[in-house]
């Protein structure tokens, strides 16, 4: 029997049974959509993470760190092995290189590197009319413009020069001040003050006797309000409220106590910065930049180490939801199975006759698989279509409710060209485990018994 043949009676057989064909199309539609809509799930989760962080710049950026400034969380996680330096645990502790102006340059002139900065973070008093509150200023480049929290502004711009005397506000800090109006606060002048300087008078601020720490004033002109608060480097402290141009956060950080017990130990190690940011040219270029840093004794972190434990996870929510969604497609796939034995039932006697007349046991279980191959097709097709239709609906119901909520709406459900091939393949393929056990009893009929079938 040839090929054309065989794929003919197949269709013929399915046409000669639309109503139990279809039904059983529906059910194996109906799983599909239910694998698919899940796996499009852990998808759309996945994608909106590391989509954002793309869009943050943060694939291409290299935290490197210095326990000894920073202490704290920024030590302790370095302790336990949370940011992977040049030495193993148990190993002699051997002390980094410091954080300075020089090592900086040293680290610009690596290749694949793009630029290097200080994170600084200076602690100050915020003073805007009658507001005074504690916060921390956070030097913010040049280059960070329509990155990240930078991306969108609620109210005013970025800063228009590296040494503008102008400073970022957070949403959150804006409504402190001026709840009714945050964005009347653009153009206004804060007055940022600090600790400065120690000069040999009386005990003060819980400094030892003969050691006073003096204040100092700057004022800045709020250019702009950011929805979100950036953030703080990793183990280097809590969040910003206020930022300011790099070059004004250098004069800041140059003058100011940033860490009155690194001060006291040792005033040229205060200086020293705690962490520093290494961009690269391209995100492919992180790891073998990180290496050379870890090489060069330094304490460094990434996204990339971060993502490792995060992609594990994704696999592990991968996998727990294909199990959901195989589910229906197991429950289908048994319906494939009823439908070519009710099929073999009724068809015996032709069965025989096909046989008598030469056709082999291989082409009686060609044309059964065909025909549960069509059928895992149409289910295939059909059920990507109902799984990305109720995606976009739950994607636009969930995009209005969170609209509502007043935050940023963001896809539930993605479902990209290749989730879809695979499940349309997949489909084909349980199709045809569920109909090799119908094509191989329909092949074993003895002809003669098949022919006395009534």
């Amino acid at each position: 029997m040839i090929t054309g043949d065989t794929f003919g009676l197949s269709l013929r057989n399915l046409r000669q049974s639309k109503l139990r064909t279809a039904l059983t199309t529906i059910g194996v539609s109906i799983g599909i959509a239910s694998l698919g809509g899940m796996l499009s799930l852990g998808v759309g989760f996945q994608d909106q993470i590391t989509g954002r962080l793309m869009q943050a710049g943060l694939f291409d950026s290299i935290t490197v760190m210095d326990p000894a400034i920073l202490g704290g969380p920024g030590a302790l996680l370095a302790e336990r092995g949370g940011l992977r330096g040049g030495r193993g645990r148990g190993a002699t502790p051997t002390p980094s290189p410091k954080l300075n102006d020089e090592t900086l340059k040293k680290l610009a002139a690596l290749d694949n590197v793009l630029e290097v900065y200080p994170n600084l973070r200076v602690p100050v008093e915020l003073k805007i009319d009658d507001f005074t509150r504690t916060l921390t200023a956070s030097g913010v480049p040049m280059s960070s413009k329509g990155q990240g929290s930078f991306q969108t502004f609620s109210y005013g711009a970025f800063f228009a020069g590296d040494s503008d005397a102008s400073c970022m506000l957070t949403l959150d800090t804006a409504k402190q001040i001026a709840e009714q109006n945050p964005g009347s606060l653009i153009g206004k002048t804060a007055t940022l003050s600090y600790a400065s300087s120690v000069t040999n008078t009386a005990e003060s601020l819980n400094v030892p006797a003969g050691l006073q720490v003096q204040r100092t004033e700057t004022s800045c002109r709020i250019a702009g309000i950011i929805e979100r608060d950036p953030g703080g480097i990793p183990g280097g402290g809590g969040l910003t409220g206020i930022m300011v141009p790099m070059g004004m956060a250098k004069t800041m950080d140059a003058q100011a106590i940033v860490n009155l017990q690194s001060f006291l130990r040792d005033p040229s190690q205060a200086k020293a910065y705690g962490a520093v940011t290494v961009k690269v040219k391209q995100a492919r270029f992180t790891q073998d930049v990180e290496d050379k840093l870890r090489g060069m004794g330094f304490t460094v972190f990434s996204i990339n180490d971060a993502l490792k434990g995060a992609k594990t996870a994704f696999i592990v929510l991968d996998i727990f939801l294909s199990l959901i969604g195989s589910i229906a497609l197991a429950v289908s796939s048994l319906g494939i199975v009823n439908t070519m034995v009710m099929s073999i039932l009724e068809r015996t006697r032709e069965i025989g006759i096909m046989k008598a007349i030469g056709a082999s046991d291989n082409d009686i279980r060609k044309i059964f698989l065909i025909e549960a191959s069509v059928i895992g097709l149409m289910g295939g097709f059909v059920g990507v279509g109902i799984g990305w239709i109720v995606g976009q609906a739950i994607n636009i119901g969930g995009g209005i409710y969170i609209r509502s909520q007043g935050g940023t709406p963001a896809p539930l459900f993605y479902f990209p060209l290749w989730l879809a091939a695979a499940s349309i393949a997949f489909s084909i393929v349980v199709s045809l485990i569920a109909g090799s056990y119908p094509a191989s009893r329909a092949a074993r009929l003895d002809p003669i018994q098949a022919l006395r079938h009534d």
